[in-house]
């Protein structure tokens, strides 16, 4: 059976020491965020997620979502009660405004929480997390009578949220889309269409669920600027606001699915359901969008918390597991073999697991206070627009990168279990298949990487990478002559000399002919995740280095931080090498093969 232990000393160490945040007091939400409170709500977070949701993660894969005649669905033994606990602890509304019965605290310390009830169970966390997004989009879009319905019962966990964008024939390519909103006499709008691939579509957990689906009105231009959102509740609301009849809206059958069976993946048919018009007629999309920024840093954020579980189950597996002799002589002569993480091997593939998981999540809770920041009214405006133009670059990297490493990890997690990995009951092939989803659905990797190459990269006159290149700049500036951090520097001014190369060369060459940069995105992509791997690394090595200079309780924890900072920086920055050279050879090899002849 698979184990889980909530990693909320590394997060405290990143809010606390790396992030500092208690110097962002000014911050709305961060002056009541004071480190002993910030600690008990981690605590208290860890309790949930190691007691109630990780023994449910096996058996909720096992079992499945179970879909009823009447188009409803119960999701696995155990999930209610533990959605319950999750409401009554108040954690739907943690980073929600005051105004509606949230807590208020910063979207930073969602984040935290976010990781923690992946790590734990993925399809649990998936219930509660479509519901951030859903409750963003009517609090920026909504009108105010919209916010005062819905947002309450919403941000209590009493009703949860979808979005549903993806029909049988498109996915990425919105315009294409046929649900159909009918104007009503009464204001409202009967939405009639099919939707598939929705996540949380319906289940048995809230009492109600509340779908904001695209779909077009009569009189709607084609392609993506003829498309309007919609609120549909699953039942509809009473004048009074409380539940009254079922609206024509059901799951028409689950998709059976590689991973994630925990969560009801739905094919939804709206058979005439009520709806109503959220912001805009036909500027939907821009809505919608509020949703799938937010869904894409939590996928992002998937793609870390199955990588930090499978890694903390290989290492109890490589220390209690005997094979073999350390090349280097026994290294527990008592035993018939020695445990398999003396093996080099084994640690190459232990040691990208953690490597990954401590920078990345460093960059996460950065986007996270980022984000804070860009929403705040406290600061500059120039600040805030720095603040939103880092997190536009840093979103297709969380998602692309994260998620494709978390798969890269979960399998070298699964390899060190050998042929026990393949076996169901170590929990280590479902951590592989729940992975795999992430590299796909709210925009699939190579979307990502075009969104960062085609949009992000050259936007506003390329001003986000230019604020990205001298940050970096000004950083290293900054540590260039503290010898203490020349392992960590050195790698990292390589690698912004290779950035600026790969910026300049899709600048160049990606405007003569699109197709260089369509075929160098995605080793793009991962070259500037690299770099901003390596720019957290080396931020959490000056943090180590003068914790150990200045003295402390624990000098353990920071020489480690060092010695797998390290290895970070000297096995996997050299893959940017690799990656600028993908990139500068071009399209011509790409598209040179005739399609008849794939």
């Amino acid at each position: 059976m698979p184990t889980y232990r909530a990693p909320i000393k590394d997060q405290q160490f990143i809010l606390n020491e790396v992030l500092n945040i208690s110097n962002y007091s000014h911050l709305h939400g961060y002056a009541e965020a004071t480190p002993d409170l910030v600690s008990a709500i981690l605590e208290e977070a860890s309790k949930l997620v190691e007691n109630e949701l990780q023994p449910l993660n096996l058996s909720g894969d096992h079992e499945g979502c179970t879909r009823h005649d009447d188009g409803t669905v119960t999701t696995p033994k155990g999930f209610k009660e533990a959605y319950n606990k999750f409401v009554e602890g108040g954690w739907s509304g943690l980073t929600a405004d005051p105004e509606y019965g949230g807590q208020g605290m910063p979207h930073l310390l969602g984040l935290c929480l976010e990781e923690l009830l992946v790590s734990s169970n993925m399809a649990f966390a998936m219930y509660p997390g479509l519901s951030l997004g859903a409750m963003a989009a009517i609090s920026i879009d909504g009108s105010e009578e919209q916010k005062q319905t819905y947002l309450p019962r919403m941000v209590e966990g009493a009703w949860t949220g979808t979005m549903n964008l993806t029909e049988p024939h498109c996915g990425t390519d919105l315009g294409m889309l046929r649900t159909k909103a009918e104007p009503n006499d009464d204001g409202s709008y009967s939405i009639t269409g099919t939707k598939i691939f929705i996540s949380a579509g319906d289940h048995d957990l809230s009492e109600n669920i509340i779908h904001l689906v695209l779909a077009r009105l009569p009189d709607a231009p084609k392609g993506v600027k003829g498309i309007s959102l919609f609120i549909v509740p699953k039942i509809n609301l009473n004048d009074d606001g409380s539940l009254g009849d079922k609206n024509n809206v059901s799951c028409g059958s689950i998709e059976e699915k590689m991973g994630i069976h925990g969560n009801a993946t739905c094919v939804m048919n709206y058979d005439g359901a009520k709806g109503f018009l959220i912001g805009e007629a036909h500027k939907g999309l821009k809505s919608m969008f509020i949703m799938m920024n937010a869904a894409r840093l939590g996928v992002g954020i998937q793609g870390l918390g199955l990588s930090e579980v499978s890694y903390q189950n290989a290492v109890d597996y490589a220390n209690d597991r005997i094979q073999g002799r350390a090349l280097s002589g026994p290294k527990a002569p008592e035993k018939a073999a020695d445990p398999i993480i003396v093996h080099a091997d084994v640690r190459r593939m232990l040691l990208n697991c953690r490597s990954f998981n401590e920078s990345a999540r460093a960059l996460a809770m950065w986007a996270g206070l980022l984000i804070d920041i860009s929403r705040d009214e406290s600061v500059s405006d120039e600040e805030r627009q720095w603040s939103d133009d880092i997190v536009g670059l840093l979103t297709p990297i969380i998602k692309g990168v994260y998620t494709d490493r978390g798969l890269e990890n979960t399998v070298n997690a699964q390899q060190v279990f050998g042929g026990h990995g393949y076996v169901s009951e170590w929990g280590m092939e479902q951590f592989v298949r729940d992975a795999r989803i992430t590299q796909i659905y709210e925009g699939t990797n190579g979307i990502q990487a075009l969104d960062l190459v085609g949009r992000k990269l050259g936007g506003n006159g390329g001003r986000a990478t230019q604020a990205m290149l001298k940050m970096l700049g000004d950083f290293l500036a900054e540590h260039k002559d503290n010898e203490k951090l020349a392992d960590f520097t050195g790698p990292l001014a390589d690698g912004v000399k290779d950035l600026q190369n790969a910026v300049m060369w899709l600048m160049q060459n990606g405007m003569a002919n699109p197709d260089n940069a369509g075929a160098g995105a995605t080793s793009f992509m991962h070259l500037m995740g690299h770099v901003l791997l390596g720019y957290m690394w080396t931020r959490i090595a000056a943090v180590a280095t003068d914790a150990l200079a200045n003295g402390t309780d624990d000098p353990a924890f920071y020489e480690n931080k060092l010695i797998v900072g390290r290895y970070y920086m000297n096995r996997r920055m050299p893959e940017i090498k690799a990656l600028l050279a993908e990139l500068q050879a071009g399209a011509d090899d790409v598209m040179a093969l005739d399609a008849a002849s794939f």
